[in-house]
């Protein structure tokens, strides 16, 4: 693919015009259905312009099927984690599980923390979710959002703040 000069959008374009199709088939074929196959066709191109560089056309293919790859395994992974919770719940005596009031209440805290996070800036909101909800390691959510480790740490804390009333005036 020659980069030459065009923006990265234009780049991403040309690529998603002349791969999307491919793709799709490589990741219909590893998950064995379309949604999902669908789902990630689009995430391996919002991680690339994430990323903001478009690779060069002798390893495309192979730089998107690395990225595919990586998403289908993180997929497993959570689903793997989802239908773990979900047995520990299973599992659960009834007086173990939540009320109707109790869920009520959990459910307009996560909506006070959701409008919390809403108000920060992107990557700090960012970089919050990746590290609380993504377990992702600081490094590791710097390199994803293309800034320094002290800039995660500071986006953490800060999203942290923010949540802080909320959550001890639900725990009061």
């Amino acid at each position: 693919m020659d980069n030459g000069p065009f923006t990265l959008e234009q780049q991403l374009a040309q690529l998603y015009a002349e791969h999307h199709s491919w793709l799709y088939s490589l990741l219909r074929r590893m998950l064995g259905n379309t949604f999902d196959a669908a789902d990630l066709t689009h995430d391996v191109y919002l991680k690339l312009l994430r990323r903001g560089s478009i690779p060069p056309a002798p390893v495309c293919r192979c730089y998107l099927t690395q990225i595919a790859k990586g998403l289908v395994i993180d997929l497993y992974r959570r689903r793997r984690v989802e239908a773990g919770h979900l047995e520990g719940l299973k599992q659960q005596s009834e007086p173990l599980a939540p009320s109707e009031e109790t869920r009520a209440l959990l459910l307009e805290t996560l909506t006070q923390i959701e409008a919390v996070l809403l108000e920060q800036p992107a990557k700090a909101r960012q970089a919050l979710l990746l590290y609380k909800l993504g377990g992702m390691a600081h490094r590791d959510i710097a390199s994803e959002l293309q800034v320094s480790v002290s800039s995660v740490e500071k986006y953490i804390a800060s999203g942290v703040r923010a949540c802080v009333p909320i959550v001890a005036e639900a725990g009061a």
